[in-house]
């Protein structure tokens, strides 16, 4: 096969196939091979020429089929004897999608890449509940932080953030939803509005909505699991589903 070798790093968006961008979509139609994540909507495989290999990595929540060292080199290996490779990854490569180290390993590689930017969960799964991350009045800023360092542990930038005003936005951090509220409590925000959205923007898609007093309950009942974001902030009160339960939670977090 005579195709030059390059990488095209292309977000998938946050779940529903449709919101892909048009570029990442081009990008797919002339892939020779497309190495995709959990996260990344099997759908829009149906994008790639009929030849295309298609070959799942994982890298998600528990499920971490093949080490990012590993498809770093499944990267410049394919591209190397098949051509153009599509790195399909959930949401947008560069939050929390370690897409600059596979940029780099292309780089060092002499492999030429690109990166085609993709539609953040942390922004519009929120907001396609009509959750905004910034809303005059309520929030001036937005902080996006991870629940899980990659060494299991909680990132000290959430308690940074539990203490700012800004509307926090937690990925990959679900499963550490207690400790993470107890953060919160500790920085006296038992009446901080919580949602917690799991698979966002998808026909499977699931909404708890709360305060830091209650959250962790709340997700319980309603069996939330990952993939999951968590919002905290005062904009979480715009939600129809907060305005209709503000009294409930008013008077729990009087007691």
């Amino acid at each position: 096969m005579n195709n030059e070798p390059r990488i095209t790093l292309v977000g998938a968006g946050p779940g529903d196939a449709d919101l892909i961008t048009l570029k990442g979509i081009k990008a797919l139609k002339t892939a020779d091979v497309v190495l995709y994540d959990a996260l990344a909507n099997e759908e829009l495989l149906e994008f790639a020429p009929a030849h295309a290999e298609k070959i799942y990595v994982g890298k998600r929540s528990g499920d971490h089929s093949y080490s990012q060292d590993a498809v770093n080199k499944l990267l410049v290996d394919y591209a190397i004897n098949y051509g153009h490779v599509v790195r399909l990854k959930g949401g947008d490569p560069f939050v929390f999608g370690r897409g600059y180290e596979e940029l780099d390993y292309a780089a060092a590689h002499n492999i030429p890449a690109q990166v085609i930017p993709g539609v953040s969960s942390s922004i519009s799964v929120p907001g396609l509940q009509h959750i905004p991350v910034t809303h005059r009045g309520l929030s001036e800023s937005f902080w996006v932080v991870t629940g899980t360092t990659s060494s299991g542990n909680i990132s000290n930038d959430v308690y940074e953030a539990a203490r700012s005003r800004a509307t926090i936005v937690v990925l990959m951090g679900i499963h550490k939803l207690a400790e993470i509220v107890e953060i919160f409590k500790k920085e006296d925000k038992h009446k901080l509005p919580v949602a917690i959205i799991q698979n966002g923007s998808t026909a499977q898609e699931k909404l708890a909505i709360g305060v830091v007093d209650t959250i962790v309950e709340i997700a319980k009942k309603d069996e939330i699991t990952s993939p999951a974001i968590i919002v905290f902030g005062e904009v979480v009160a715009l939600h129809p589903l907060f305005q209709s339960r503000r009294k409930l939670y008013d008077a729990v977090t009087r007691k």
